[in-house]
């Protein structure tokens, strides 16, 4: 529920009159009576009656309202003091009190407050699970002592030693098998320069 509001038309239409726009006001908080001025000036007297005078206050109890106008009438609700609704009325008043309007309000508890763990507001940072590939390479290292390097450069060897075989078989020519010679010749060079 939000901050609500009252309005209360004061002198519309004769001297000392009041015309409330509503009879009845329903909030889970503070809320502000509107004293909306007419045709002549006039001094307006407010006040609590009932259960709401616990919880609720006034900041004055006497307005001058002038024509065309509107007072503002800031009322003070301490909603979180009750567990449940809490009716009273609030009266306002003119021409010394010959004439008055009373206005239902009853004030209902707000919503509970909700307490938040400040863990949740930090991201949580987790590692991503390694591949199997990574996982394989991890374990070879460490049972071999072999850099992640030079498995890496092993890897591409036997790869292009796959590629090259592929290739001779397929296409069957000397320059194919001279082509597989040098690769062969390649890996072999890099394994021996990669152990040393």
């Amino acid at each position: 529920m939000s901050p609500t509001e009252v309005t209360v038309h004061v002198n519309r239409g004769s001297a000392d009159a009041l015309e409330p726009a509503s009879t009845a006001l329903e909030t889970d908080g503070s809320f502000r009576l509107s004293l909306a001025g007419h045709e002549s000036p006039a001094h307006v007297h407010c006040r609590l009656h009932g259960d709401l005078e616990r919880i609720a206050s006034l900041d004055g109890t006497n307005y001058y309202v002038e024509p065309d106008s509107v007072t503002a009438v800031p009322i003070a609700v301490d909603a979180d003091a009750i567990e449940q609704p809490v009716d009273g009325r609030l009266e306002v008043l003119t021409g010394y009190g010959s004439e008055s309007v009373t206005i239902d309000v009853t004030v209902v508890p707000g919503p509970p407050d909700v307490d938040i763990d400040e863990s949740l507001a930090e991201p949580t940072r987790t590692e991503p699970e390694p591949t199997v590939f990574e996982q394989a390479v991890g374990r070879i290292t460490a049972v071999r002592g072999v850099e992640t390097g030079t498995l890496a450069v092993l890897a591409l060897g036997v790869v292009a030693l796959a590629i090259a075989t592929l290739t001779t078989a397929s296409i069957g020519s000397p320059i194919a098998t001279a082509g597989l010679g040098i690769v062969v010749a390649g890996v072999v060079v890099a394994l021996v320069l990669l152990l040393q």
